[in-house]
C-alpha cells in the first residue's frame, strides 16, 4: 500500500470521526452543557490539544524519536515574546526568524 492511499485513509478516518463527534455534540442534553466541571473542561481541551500538537510537531519525527533541531529554538523565542506580552504577529515573527537563523547557521 503506498503512503498517500494511507494518507488519504487516515484524513477519511479523521473526517468521519470529526462528522461522528460533531453529532455526539449535538445529542447531549443542554442540562448536561451546564454544569461547571463541563465547562471548566470544555474551556481546558483546545488549549491541551494544541500543545499537544506544538509538541509534537517541534519535538517529533517521522521515525517516533524526540528530536531537537531549529523548530525548537523557534518555539523558544516564541515562547519569550508571549513573556513579554508581544502582539501575536510579532510572536510568530520571531519563531519564525529564529528558525529561519538557526537552521541558516547550522546548514540545515
Amino acid at each position: 500500500m503506498s503512503a498517500a492511499v494511507n494518507t488519504w485513509t487516515a484524513i477519511a478516518v479523521t473526517a468521519a470521526g470529526c462528522y461522528a463527534v460533531k453529532l455526539l455534540g449535538l445529542s447531549v442534553p443542554a442540562g448536561l452543557l451546564e454544569k461547571p466541571l463541563v465547562k471548566r473542561l470544555a474551556a481546558l481541551v483546545p488549549i491541551a490539544l494544541l500543545a499537544a500538537l506544538t509538541a509534537l510537531q517541534t519535538f517529533g519525527t517521522d521515525q517516533l524519536r524526540l528530536t531537537v533541531d531549529a523548530r525548537a529554538a523557534g518555539l523558544a523565542a516564541a515562547w519569550i515574546a508571549v513573556l513579554l506580552r508581544a502582539p501575536f504577529l510579532v510572536v510568530i515573527a520571531a519563531a519564525v526568524l529564529v528558525t529561519a537563523a538557526v537552521r541558516a547557521l547550522s546548514g540545515m
